[in-house]
Order: C-alpha cells, then sequence, then structure tokens
C-alpha cells in the first residue's frame, strides 16, 4: 500500500475510533439530539454545495426521496440512538455494542427481498455476535463489573439495526453516482430531522448555547471535522483503493481505539466481562467481514457505523 492509502487507513482507525469519545464530551453540554442534529446538518451544509456543482451530480427527486429514508435510519436513529445512549452507556462499550452493525447487515440483507443467504462461516459468526453481546447484558455479577443496562443496550441494538436497514436501502434506493454528494443529501435530511426530533421531544426547552462549555464546542467541531469530514472522506478513498476486507477491518478496530480512549481520558472502567465480551463480538465481526459472500462484490463494500460518520 501507498503511503496515502496507509495515512487514510490511520484516519479511519484513529478517527472513527475517537468520534465515541467526542460524543460522550459533547452531550455533556447539548442536549443527545441536538449535538448530532447540529453536527451532521453542518456537515450537510458544508458538503453539498462542494459536490453539487460538479458535471453528473444532479439530485433528482429519487435520490432526495432516498436521502429522507436513510437520513432517518441513519442519522437519526442511528447516530441519534447512538448520542442518546452515550448519556448512560460508557463510549467504549458504546462503540463495542454498535460493532454488531456487520451482523445486522448480512441478517438484514438476508432477510429482504431477493436476499443473500449468508455462508455457515457467517451464520457461525451470527451466533457468535449475539453470545457476546447477550453477555454484556447479562446477569449483573458475571465477569464482574461492566453488565450494560437493558434501556441503553435495547437503544444501541436499535440504532445499529436502523443503521444496517439504511445502508441496505441506500445501496437499492438510488442515490448518486458521487458518494459524497450522497453523504451530504443523507446529512442534510437527517440533520434536520433530528432537529425536529429535539423541538418536539422539548430539548430545546431548557437549552442555552451560552451555558455550552469549551470542551463540548470543541467535540462538536471535531465531530464535524474530523468524524464527518476527513474520516469520511478517508473512507471514501480507501474503498476505492483497497479490498472490502481489508476496509472492513475498520469495524472492529475501532471499537479497541474507542475502549482505550474512553478508559485513558474519560476514566470508563474495563471490565472482565467486557475482555471476553469484545473478544467474541470482535471475533465474530471478523467472520462476518472475512468469509466468503455471495452476494455481488459491490454489495459487500463496509459501511461505517453509526457513531462515526
Amino acid at each position: 500500500m501507498t503511503p496515502l492509502v496507509l495515512t487514510a487507513f490511520a484516519a479511519v482507525y484513529l478517527v472513527w475510533g475517537s468520534t465515541y469519545l467526542a460524543i460522550r464530551i459533547g452531550i455533556e453540554s447539548f442536549p443527545p439530539l441536538i449535538l448530532a442534529g447540529l453536527r451532521h446538518l453542518t456537515a450537510g451544509l458544508v458538503l453539498y454545495p462542494l459536490f453539487r456543482g460538479k458535471p453528473g451530480n444532479r439530485p433528482s427527486a429519487l435520490y432526495w426521496r432516498t436521502a429522507v429514508v436513510t437520513g432517518f435510519l441513519l442519522l437519526f436513529v442511528g447516530n441519534g440512538g447512538v448520542s442518546w445512549a452515550e448519556q448512560i452507556v460508557p463510549s467504549g462499550i458504546t462503540a463495542l455494542l454498535v460493532a454488531t452493525v456487520s451482523l445486522w447487515l448480512v441478517i438484514v440483507d438476508w432477510l429482504r427481498p431477493g436476499g443473500v443467504q449468508p455462508v455457515p462461516k457467517v451464520v457461525f459468526g451470527l451466533f457468535m455476535g449475539f453470545a457476546g453481546l447477550a453477555l454484556l447484558i447479562g446477569p449483573a455479577h458475571l465477569g464482574g463489573a461492566g453488565r450494560v443496562g437493558p434501556r441503553g443496550a435495547a437503544v444501541l441494538v436499535l440504532a445499529s439495526l436502523a443503521w444496517a436497514t439504511g445502508s441496505i436501502y441506500a445501496k437499492h434506493g438510488g442515490m448518486p453516482s458521487s458518494p459524497m454528494l450522497g453523504v451530504a443529501m443523507q446529512s442534510l435530511a437527517g440533520g434536520l430531522i433530528l432537529l425536529l426530533a429535539a423541538l418536539f421531544t422539548g430539548e430545546f426547552r431548557h437549552f442555552h448555547f451560552a451555558s455550552v462549555s469549551l470542551r463540548s464546542w470543541l467535540a462538536l467541531a471535531y465531530l464535524i471535522a474530523f468524524g464527518s469530514g476527513i474520516g469520511f472522506s478517508a473512507y471514501i478513498y480507501i474503498l476505492h483503493k483497497s479490498t472490502p476486507a481489508r476496509v472492513g477491518t475498520y469495524a472492529f478496530v475501532n471499537p479497541v481505539v474507542a475502549l482505550f480512549l474512553g478508559w485513558l481520558i474519560a476514566g470508563e472502567t474495563i471490565s472482565l466481562r467486557t475482555v471476553i465480551a469484545a473478544a467474541v463480538i470482535l471475533t465474530a465481526v471478523i467472520l462476518a467481514i472475512t468469509a466468503p459472500h455471495r452476494a455481488p462484490a459491490r454489495a459487500r463494500d463496509p459501511v461505517p457505523a453509526p457513531g462515526e460518520v
């Protein structure tokens, strides 16, 4: 691999792994839906004019319909769910649970009309992955501290399932030939939905921008510039310069980075239960990513997880 490709891989590994900690810092002052909404709407407002004007990039009604559906599933339910859950779930554990997106993708792609049946190796990975998930939310005294509360786990499972569903829909629902224009349209639609949801759920009622701390502002800026800008641009680059199996390695590197940063910076505990569950879940993700698939090569392209875009 060339130095530029290696740099892009490093950006995807480290930047996306760090977005979970940035979200946790951001929601210290921002309500979760407002944080996610400002992040994605700002990214969309910056990216859309840059890629809308390029030749061949003409957003049609079909593309906007797909952008609204995927913006709802990916950014509102997916990323909004992650932002909400981090109020009660440590950032490292959140990243670990979100790694199950790779498993949900297999299931959703299997169950959709004309879907692809997974090979036995992937089916084994599915059972292993959900066993690891059950370990995280299992009996309170199993393997020491670190049990995830059912409410936070349920929101993260729903967010991961919605992300997988939105990803499959995006591949078959019609999107622009420019991936970055598609991201811009999804960001605009999802950001608006998130802010409308924040309005109707009362997040704006007691929120004042003057009360936001400097570290939360910096976290929001980091999420916009690095998570949605540099990180996703690097992802798009390596997607075209490397194989899907190699690109998919981000799905099990990011949780490790998030767990380490949460422990180092935020003082989050890494218990024996967490270590065992991480080993089980990430092994399952590796099986799902590296196993031979019956789908066309393009359909196997990995997709970012809800905390990362």
